[in-house]
């Protein structure tokens, strides 16, 4: 009983070192680089400068130092906060194999375990999308498979003709412009003949690795070397050729030794339970693995990142962004500043102005058209423009005026016709008083009109009837 109240108080303890790191920045005093490689927060190389699980070793015992992850045969040469990825250098070289003699056909088992057990994994497992299982030889298969021995993927090479085993890359044919998994500025691609490679299925910490020669009259010896790698992908096609045309024993045993780069992927666990999770590979509550409620728990520390939650096999937890249109390292305060995607190549041809988080891409005065993409701008001629906008201001004068005095002359006139109307219909009864007699004419003799026609110009001076 007491033993389990102190290893229950010692968990306790360690749960509180582990939320004290996520809530607090990184000491000022931390190391921040090793050699030529930066080390940024939540990685670091001393007590209290790292997030759980992500303690680093700088070997300065190296010129330059080299800074170390795993079982000690991972030398990290790049961490990417933006991926959350380390790329690292496998100095192991290719997995290490114990044949079985017993069998007809030649065949062996390994592991690869760079990183150590599951256990001692920590928060990186090998990145899917990254990386690729790489065969060599001569008529063999290979698999990858889980610690149950499931199988996760494999291939086979081969190798048609005996001229083959010793100068294989001499005389495997060059495809250029290969598919974009496996093409490279040589145009060598890996399908099959000599070596094959495939995807990586499943992201994990380890892998067990079997080989089966698919030729029992052959011999290994002499041969070309026999081989499997977890490798970055892309990275076999630019040193197939010095991989493959080993001529010798003691070259292909060196080629065996050749670092191997591989990329990991990493989580943040939230708490410790979440860490002792990942370590068992069973995951009892997920809520141990999103991201916490409270931002004062979260390790995304910048004000202008966020959150996002990661799921998979053999990784749960989260992992900090900064905010689009910021750039840096989200897991310390004031970490994501904001880009000036006026300085970036190929964001805008015209005139830009860099706003928080954003930025505005115009023409130029007297151009139009697309900013964004190179001569999208077209200036427009300032004299015509000129020209046009006087000219049309100078004929819409011109027709409003024109509008103007049609409208006084057809008012004019229409006064006209009404007044030679109405004095149609009522003669000049209005001023000679004449009372009609039946059957006689009246006849008298008219005043002087001048002032009467100055109202009807049009008089007639027909007899009244």
């Amino acid at each position: 009983m007491a033993m389990a109240m102190s290893l229950a108080l010692l968990l306790l303890l360690q749960l509180w070192s582990v939320e004290a790191q996520v809530a607090g920045p990184p000491p000022a005093s931390c190391p921040d680089r090793c050699g030529d490689v930066s080390v940024p927060y939540p990685f670091g190389i001393r007590d209290g400068c790292h997030l759980p699980g992500f303690r680093l070793t700088c070997d300065a015992t190296r010129a330059p130092p080299r800074l170390m992850l795993g079982n000690g045969t991972l030398q990290v040469v790049d961490i990417s906060l933006a991926n959350s990825t380390v790329r690292a250098l496998d100095l192991a070289g290719a997995v290490n194999f114990t044949y079985d003699v017993s069998k007809v056909a030649p065949s062996g088992s390994g592991t690869w375990a760079s990183l150590g057990t599951v256990a001692g994994a920590g928060p990186y497992v090998v990145s899917e999308q990254r990386n690729r299982l790489v065969v060599t030889g001569c008529n063999v298969q290979a698999t990858l498979a889980g610690e149950n021995t499931n199988i996760i993927g494999g291939c086979s090479s081969f190798c048609p003709v005996s001229e083959m085993f010793t100068s294989v890359a001499a005389t495997t044919p060059v495809v250029p412009g290969a598919g974009a998994d496996n093409a490279t500025d040589g145009g060598f691609t890996c399908s099959g003949t000599s070596c094959c490679e495939t995807p990586i299925a499943i992201g994990r910490p380890s892998y067990l690795v079997q080989f089966l020669s698919l030729d029992q009259n052959q011999e290994l010896t002499g041969k070309l070397p026999i081989a499997v790698r977890i490798a970055e992908r892309g990275w076999f096609e630019g040193v197939a050729g010095e991989l493959l045309n080993s001529s010798s024993s003691d070259a292909a045993a060196a080629s065996l030794r050749t670092p191997v780069p591989v990329v990991l992927e990493w989580v943040v666990s939230p708490t410790l339970e979440a860490v002792l999770q990942g370590v068992t590979g069973q995951f009892a509550d997920d809520r141990n693995w999103s991201c916490p409620a409270d931002a004062a728990r979260s390790a995304c520390r910048s004000s202008n990142s966020f959150c996002s939650n990661v799921t998979g096999n053999y990784r749960r937890g989260y992992v900090c962004r900064c905010r689009r249109g910021y750039g840096g390292n989200p897991y310390v305060a004031g970490g994501c500043q904001d880009i000036d995607e006026c300085k970036l190549a190929g964001r805008c041809y015209g005139e830009c102005t860099n706003t928080p988080g954003d930025y505005q891409c115009r023409c130029p005065r007297g151009a139009r058209g697309d900013p964004r993409i190179p001569n999208g701008c077209v200036k427009t001629n300032l004299g015509l423009s000129v020209g046009i906008g006087v000219g049309s201001g100078a004929g819409l004068l011109v027709m409003g005026l024109g509008a103007a005095f049609l409208k006084r002359k057809v008012k004019k006139q229409r006064a006209r016709m009404l007044r030679q109307k109405f004095f149609k219909q009522n003669r000049a009864r209005a001023w000679c008083g004449c009372k009609e007699i039946q059957g006689e004419s009246c006849l008298m003799e008219l005043p002087d009109s001048s002032k009467y026609m100055s109202n009807y110009p049009l008089y007639s001076t027909d007899t009244v009837k």
